[in-house]
Parts: structure tokens; sequence; C-alpha cells
């Protein structure tokens, strides 16, 4: 069955959207990602124009790390290996995690987020609405088999809507 919203093939018979999490079980006729919402969250995510994700190996100094985070004013950091995706570091894990304790030295993958939720280019944008409200996250990393190739955050959306409302 084809969800309505964002167009995964999920199996005959599923209640929710494996991709999305969209109810299927009222959905007898799908209908077309632009027809939801036209085109104010049924554009794929190519069109927000997220921009390259700031990468980092899963070895690096989780200090010097946070040091270019501060530096650059970078919200997150995808941590790579191989040039594959392996997990997320954002300004809200270096607070939660090394809060009361200075910036240690020790790799960033003892204190990323490993295997974060992700989305692909061809997404609509309600999708990635749906996992950041579901997930309670602010950055979702696009991923291309595999590998990242851009990060949409909350301000990203919000930004689209707001400029097609207005």
């Amino acid at each position: 069955m084809i969800c309505p919203v964002c167009q995964w093939d999920n199996y005959e018979g599923d209640d929710l959207c494996d991709n999305c999490g969209a109810d299927l079980r009222a959905s007898d006729t799908p209908e077309p990602a632009t027809g939801f919402k036209g085109q104010l969250l049924g554009v794929h995510l190519d069109e927000l124009g997220a921009p390259e994700p700031e990468v980092v190996e899963a070895t690096a100094d989780v200090a010097e790390a946070i040091e270019r985070m501060h530096r650059d004013g970078i919200d997150c950091l995808l941590v790579i290996e191989r040039g594959r995706l392996v997990g997320i570091f954002t300004d809200r894990d270096a607070l939660l995690k090394l809060a009361g304790h200075g910036p240690e030295h020790r790799p960033i993958s003892e204190l990323m987020t490993p295997d974060p939720v992700v989305l692909r280019h061809d997404d609509p944008i309600a999708v990635a609405i749906h996992k950041m409200a579901i997930g309670g996250f602010r950055h979702v990393p696009i991923v291309d088999d595999g590998r990242p190739i851009a990060v949409v955050s909350a301000r990203d959306v919000f930004r689209h809507i707001a400029a097609r409302l207005a």
C-alpha cells in the first residue's frame, strides 16, 4: 500500500506507514504527496536548500569538536566512519552529556547519538516535520546510500512554511 503522505511503498495490510508513521487504515485511495497540503508540505526536501552537513570522524576529539561548534556557530555535527553516517552530535548532547564536566579528551563516538533517524532527499517536508515532532529532534540528516548529503533543521522547515504563507 502506497502511503498518501510520503509515497512509501508499505506492505499490504499495514496500519501505519513504516517511513513516516501516517495512519493507513482509512486510506483506500492513495493521493500524491503534492496533494497533501499542496505545495506547502508536499514539496521534496531538495527544495528546502538544506545546507551541506558539517561532518567529523568518529575518532575525533570531543573537546576539539565542541570548540569547532562554538567557533563556527554550528548546532550539530554528523559523525562518520569511512564516509558513512554513524551518529550525530548536537549542542544538546554536549550540554546534557558533559554538564558539570569539562569537555574531556575522548572520541566523539562515546558521546554522539548513534544511528540517528534520517531522511531521503526526495521525502516530502511533511515527513521531516513528522519525524522531528515524534522524535523531538531539531536536526535530521539527509542521506543518500548511507552517506550524509545535508541536514534539515526545524529552522529550515519553519522558514519554508513562513515564506509560502506570506
